[in-house]
């Protein structure tokens, strides 16, 4: 990983396909690039080389694609793989936007490189990248249930309405900052989204 960081080329929305999971948790990654295109304009369209969904997010003078994975959320990383390495894109040119177990509903956080901190999807996706971990992440917090037991059938289930209300919120302040993260101005958003309320 590059010490400034390199403007964001691509935007990857984790979670499940279809109808049964599309108001779950685990989707918190699809929320924002539908957020992004209902502002902005545009449509995803299926790229079956890539085995996913894609489409190009205009910006200001910025633009980069956005790609949400038709795969299972355990097997992203054939998505963003497929992609990352016909278009030649370093790790760092990639943001991965998730839900965080380990937030708060209403929390987001910015983060660069690390580990998959036992997120199914982003381990395909270090996996697929082999084992480069320098790719950005978008943490969007969705609570814990209480017990490590409990948490897949807490993330494949529909949050509260109040849980889901301050969800949206962080996606919307997260979708605020993007311009700044195509601009390769990480910094200000960081210190736009780590300072929420």
């Amino acid at each position: 990983m590059t010490d400034s960081p390199q403007p964001i080329q691509l935007i990857v929305g984790l979670g499940n396909p279809g109808d049964r999971y599309a108001g779950t948790r685990h989707n918190a990654g699809f929320w924002l690039l539908d957020e992004l295109l209902r502002r902005h304009g545009g449509a995803l369209r299926p790229e079956r080389r890539y085995h996913a969904d894609l489409a190009t997010l205009h910006l200001g003078p910025h633009q980069c694609k956005l790609l949400r994975p038709q795969t299972y959320m355990n097997r992203s990383g054939q998505a963003v793989g497929a992609y990352a390495q016909f278009f030649r894109l370093p790790p760092e040119a990639i943001l991965v936007v998730h839900d965080e177990i380990d937030l708060p509903p209403g929390k987001v956080k910015l983060k660069r490189g690390g580990g998959h901190g036992g997120h199914n999807g982003l381990r395909d996706i270090i996996r697929a990248l082999a084992n480069q971990r320098g790719f950005c992440r978008a943490r969007v917090g969705v609570g814990h249930p209480g017990h490590r037991d409990e948490v897949v059938p807490y993330v494949l289930s529909r949050p509260a309405p109040d849980e889901r209300r301050a969800i949206d919120d962080a996606v919307d302040d997260l979708a605020d900052c993007v311009e700044w993260l195509l601009a390769g101005d990480w910094d200000r958003a960081c210190q736009r989204l780590h300072s929420r309320d």
